[in-house]
């Protein structure tokens, strides 16, 4: 217990008061005086540092400890230190513990006791800093707990039968003694083990072709100390070889000098047997699977030209239907075109000159339902002659609303429901327009009793996800629907839509072309149609195009006009391999007051667009023969006569027409079958610009 001081006179007190300084420094562990104090925590609730020495700061790592509260420097354990020195405060009773100085991360050991008399309310404390005793103190505690655990583990190996045997090598006298149970594994005599053997006499049992390992492993166990594991085989007193492994710690003096080495036999025969067993199943899984995967090859193989096999009667059962359905309409249109024909010809011979025009007319519309037919075929071979314009399809559709509510019927109702705004698509609207009025009609049908058919326009963006489900590439596409509340129709219905003359209708309705055309168009215009139906509740078929970054413009049409005779001498090349055709594509052009020139083929037009004379309009088919197709014929026409205006004739568009793009200016196009009147005006419209 610390008491004041009493003192006589200034210079005593000086003097003592330099004494109980140069006492209070020369005490080598930390010491320090803390005085009570009111505060925000309670009555004595705080405590600061009156004094200290500098072992204070060596002790804890904290400088200018004095004038300082317990709360600045331990905030989260100060609570529980001002518990514990308040005790000795108010019992008066010293303590000593050991404790973690958290904020510090040093273990302290701490002796504190009571100044008096208490209403000074201080408390003295000294401590030191043991954080190197209790490191040691851990450690030793995990070697201890390591060796009880190796003891834990030779124990058990023992009890197990594990180890086999053990040594000592005494390294400075080279003298190895083993019991008896190592003896009979070397095949040694057990009463040599004892006395004491040397290495040489113990590895002469050894496999030779294992003798080279085991030296090296040794000698580098001895050079680096430690841990030591080898495995080889030695010859026992049966002259049988075994498998062991040896498991040993070299021990080093201070200097690095080897001492010793002790260590234990362990038999891994059966463990080196179940590893060759493994080793050999593992060759003979892999060699399965070698086989295994040619088997799997095979059979793939065999599945792959299996179902080619199957592709291919597809594709012909198909063609078979397509070739048959054609046959069938068309037989019909033409024995329309030749019946109306061979009566002409009876009644103009005959002269009743005035039943002519109903046989002519009925040739014509004959001929009009043959055009429409191969059009719906060019469509759905997406080989057709398209026309594409950036197209505003909410105004399409609103275009088309009273058309389609009239040909529906009044019971049926019809309701547009449209984007605002919706995205410019580049289509064809002539093609887009029937493609709308096919899937109405469609609609119609599946609704015997009426009912509703909704038209509906939208934006759609299709991630990588999206796109994949429509066989689309990623991007941004426009939509339009057509949705009814009809019959629906069956997985096996929708598996069979887009297939040419496929029809749910009864015969002699409907021609089963109509989807077929419908997919093509869209196909050829870069987009896609889907169906989503449900028995008894309707269907739902979407035609997706994409987006055209450019405005919609307003669709010219071409009005077929009575030809009127000019007297202009223009001239026009005609090219077409087709006598025919060509014959009536030149009676056109005199007909129009215009020289025409003929050509069957690219190189003959080449001769005559290498003279002299002045042409005006060449205007060819895109099919030619002899390697030069229409579109090159037009390209090395310009390189001759830059500016030639050009029309393009055509059944389909080829693909080398389609690769090259949009037509140049001063080029137009015209789809065979064409109305006369038609190609007239084209013409004349065209050598006049």
């Amino acid at each position: 217990m610390i008491h004041e001081r009493p003192v006589s006179s200034p210079d005593a007190l000086a003097r003592s008061e330099a004494r109980y300084h140069a006492l209070f420094e020369a005490i080598d562990d930390g010491f320090c005086v803390i005085e009570f104090v009111d505060g925000p925590y309670g009555p004595l609730g705080d405590y600061i540092h009156v004094e200290a020495n500098t072992g204070y700061e060596r002790h804890t790592g904290i400088a200018g400890i004095v004038g300082k509260s317990v709360y600045d420097i331990a905030p989260a354990t100060a609570r529980d230190w001002v518990e514990l020195y308040g005790a000795v405060l108010h019992t008066g009773e010293a303590i000593r513990f050991e404790r973690e100085f958290v904020e510090t991360g040093r273990h302290i050991e701490v002796s504190a006791s009571r100044v008096e008399p208490p209403g000074l309310r201080q408390v003295s404390v000294l401590f030191r800093d043991i954080t190197a005793r209790k490191a040691a103190e851990a450690a030793l505690r995990a070697s201890e707990a390591v060796a009880r655990e190796n003891i834990q583990r030779v124990q058990l190996a023992l009890a197990a039968g594990a180890i086999i045997g053990t040594w000592f090598w005494d390294l400075p006298s080279d003298r190895l003694t083993v019991d008896e149970a190592f003896a009979r594994a070397f095949g040694l005599d057990p009463a040599l083990g004892r006395e004491g053997l040397s290495l040489a006499q113990v590895v002469e049992t050894v496999h030779p072709e294992d003798r080279a390992g085991l030296s090296a492993a040794i000698q580098e166990a001895i050079a680096r100390g430690g841990d030591y594991a080898h495995q080889y085989r030695t010859r026992r007193a049966d002259g049988k070889f075994h498998w062991l492994e040896a498991n040993g710690q070299v021990n080093h003096a201070p200097d690095g000098t080897p001492l010793s080495f002790p260590g234990v036999l362990i038999d891994i025969e059966e463990r080196r047997a179940l590893e060759a067993e493994r080793a050999h199943v593992t060759e003979m899984l892999r060699r399965l699977n070698e086989t295994l995967e040619q088997r799997v090859a095979d059979k793939t193989a065999e599945l792959m030209a299996a179902e080619e096999s199957l592709r291919q009667s597809q594709k012909m059962e198909a063609v078979g239907q397509l070739t048959g359905g054609l046959a069938h309409d068309f037989n019909n249109l033409l024995a329309g075109i030749s019946g109306s024909l061979d009566m002409m010809e009876q009644r103009i011979r005959e002269g009743r000159f005035g039943e002519v025009d109903r046989y002519m007319t009925g040739a014509r519309a004959a001929a009009r339902r043959a055009a429409a037919l191969t059009h719906r075929l060019l469509a759905f071979s997406r080989r057709q002659t398209l026309d594409p314009r950036p197209t505003d399809v909410n105004r399409l559709v609103a275009g088309m609303e009273d058309l389609v509510q009239r040909t529906v019927g009044a019971q049926v109702t019809v309701e547009a429901v449209t984007m605002d705004a919706p995205w410019p698509t580049l289509v064809d609207p002539n093609q887009l327009e029937n493609a709308l009025l096919n899937l109405c009609l469609n609609a119609r049908d599946a609704m015997p009793e009426g009912g509703r058919i909704t038209i509906a326009t939208g934006n759609r963006v299709f991630d990588d996800r999206g796109a994949r489900e429509r066989d689309l590439p990623p991007g941004e596409y426009v939509s339009l629907c057509v949705s009814d509340s009809g019959t629906g129709m069956t997985r096996e219905v929708m598996a069979k839509a887009f297939d040419p003359f496929f029809t749910t209708k009864p015969v002699g309705v409907g021609t089963g072309l109509g989807l077929s055309m419908i997919y093509g168009f869209a196909r050829q215009s870069g987009g896609q149609v889907r169906i989503h139906s449900e028995v008894g509740k309707g269907s739902t078929v979407c035609i997706y195009l994409p987006r055209h970054l450019a405005e919609a413009q307003g669709e010219p049409t071409d009005v077929p006009e009575p030809a009127r005779p000019r007297a202009a001498k223009k001239t026009v090349l005609v090219v077409d391999d087709e006598p025919l055709v060509r014959m009536l594509m030149v009676e056109v052009v005199g007909d129009l007051g215009f020289t025409a020139i003929e050509a069957g083929d690219g190189p003959q037009a080449m001769k005559a667009l290498r003279t002299e004379t002045p042409i005006d309009l060449l205007m060819t088919d895109v099919g030619l023969p002899k390697g030069m197709s229409g579109r090159q014929l037009a390209d090395a026409a310009r390189e001759l006569r830059p500016g030639l205006k050009i029309l393009f004739v055509t059944g389909y568009a080829e693909k080398a027409f389609l690769s090259q793009g949009p037509l140049e200016a001063g080029m137009q196009v015209v789809t065979k079958p064409f109305d006369m009147n038609l190609l007239a005006n084209r013409i004349r419209g065209m050598v006049a610009d």
